[in-house]
């Protein structure tokens, strides 16, 4: 089974300060696997992306397709194939819808898995407000932009925290049909998300944070099936 990993991370600490954030998180991605990562606000679910990027000093160890990375720059990271959509949503608002897809290219002009066709049918949103400065875009179509921005990069691997954050129900489901296409291509997603429906619908399995450490990790189904820990670890 280790084979099929593309990402393992293991025994995964993190500090802010003296602040000690993650103690010891150890997770899987399978090739072509979305795996959600849930959890309440401040449990260190971000603080893991972070770590795993290289934006936060990370001690233990992340591998990618076998390649160590921990204490790697996240430039390097980057290029090695793991896509990082952050939860604030950094679209340039001064450039057009076009131009932020196309700094999401590592090389001018040159196109992986996915081209300005892809995205723009995925979300006609997008297309229709392709010359607009992405300022002017609503909340969800920054989203969108952004996730599709990190596509046009051409990742492996994508860590997305908190897409649904703020949006609005419609949005949200397009959000979903998004993440299963992108895996569907054989990218991998590695998703933080507080909304439990859309985590339960499209992930292949799942870890529950509590206090910088995983305390579960399922199917969908077993989750569902564990009141106990829905209570303990989700429910507000």
């Amino acid at each position: 089974m280790a084979d099929s990993n593309m990402l393992e991370v293991r025994d995964l600490h993190a500090y802010y300060g003296k602040s000690h954030i993650l103690h010891g998180v150890s997770l899987d991605v399978r090739e072509g696997e979305i795996v959600s990562l849930l959890g309440r606000n401040g449990v260190g679910r971000s603080t893991t992306c972070k770590a795993i990027m290289g934006l936060v000093d990370p001690q233990g160890s992340v591998r990618f397709r076998g390649k160590e990375l921990a204490g790697m720059r996240t430039d390097l990271i980057s290029r090695a194939g793991i896509g990082y959509v952050p939860e604030d949503r950094q679209v340039f608002p001064s450039l057009t819808v076009r131009q932020n897809l196309e700094l999401g290219l590592r090389k001018t002009g040159v196109f992986g898995r996915w081209t300005f066709d892809d995205v723009f049918r995925l979300f006609p949103n997008l297309n229709n407000r392709q010359n607009n400065a992405a300022g002017v875009l609503s909340g969800g179509e920054q989203q969108m932009l952004t996730i599709c921005r990190t596509l046009m990069g051409d990742p492996d691997l994508i860590l997305i925290d908190e897409p649904t954050e703020g949006l609005a129900p419609r949005l949200v489901e397009q959000v979903g049909v998004l993440l299963e296409e992108i895996a569907n291509r054989g990218i991998s997603i590695l998703l933080v998300e507080q909304k439990l429906t859309i985590a339960l619908k499209i992930s292949k399995r799942l870890y529950v944070m509590g206090h910088g450490q995983i305390v579960f990790g399922g199917t969908p189904e077993e989750l569902d099936a564990d009141p106990a820990v829905r209570q303990e670890w989700l429910e507000v």
